[in-house]
């Protein structure tokens, strides 16, 4: 049986998670969560958010890249062609901790048809934010609050949920 995995991102309460290849907001407090839930642990992401996110590959972490540039393979960085072969990597025996699914749009949209797709960790920015990618409607797939803690800082409002099936 395949291994569970987590689905971890940050959107607008209008799902944007980008704009122009980057996040359309800076958060910090989001961006330290998401650095200290993923320390330890094999995450599994896009070219593109790979190319935004450099500390990927530091604080334990092994970062798997969906792409087919084979060029971007180095220590503690692993290329797959597709969300299946990355997941078939990041189940070998030696990699570190959980497994995070992290973006991009394509990804996330594929993770959470997976049956094996067990946990999602989200944090909800409560505005309506222009962009140009979009998360999943995830209510359906993911309908049970398991835990909540709203916070703010001086240009945003936002929500830490953790989801389950």
């Amino acid at each position: 049986m395949p291994r569970p995995f987590n689905i971890i991102a940050a959107c607008a309460e209008n799902r944007v998670i980008g704009r122009d290849g980057r996040l359309p907001w800076r958060i910090a407090e989001d961006f330290a969560f998401f650095e200290k839930q993923t320390a330890g642990s094999t995450v599994i992401m896009g070219r593109i958010s790979y190319a935004t996110w450099t500390r990927a590959a530091q604080d334990g972490r092994h970062a798997i890249v969906i792409t087919r540039d084979p060029s971007l393979a180095r220590p503690n960085v692993q290329v797959a062609s597709s969300l299946t072969a990355a997941l078939v990597l990041a189940e070998a025996p030696g990699l570190p901790g959980e497994i995070y699914v992290c973006g991009g749009e394509s990804i996330f949209a594929e993770a959470m048809l997976l049956p094996q797709a067990a946990k999602l960790y989200l944090t909800l920015v409560h505005a309506e934010i222009a962009g140009d990618r979009h998360f999943p409607d995830w209510r359906a797939t993911f309908p049970r609050e398991l835990a909540r803690r709203d916070s703010a800082d001086a240009q945003w409002r936002y929500s830490f949920l953790t989801l389950g099936r």
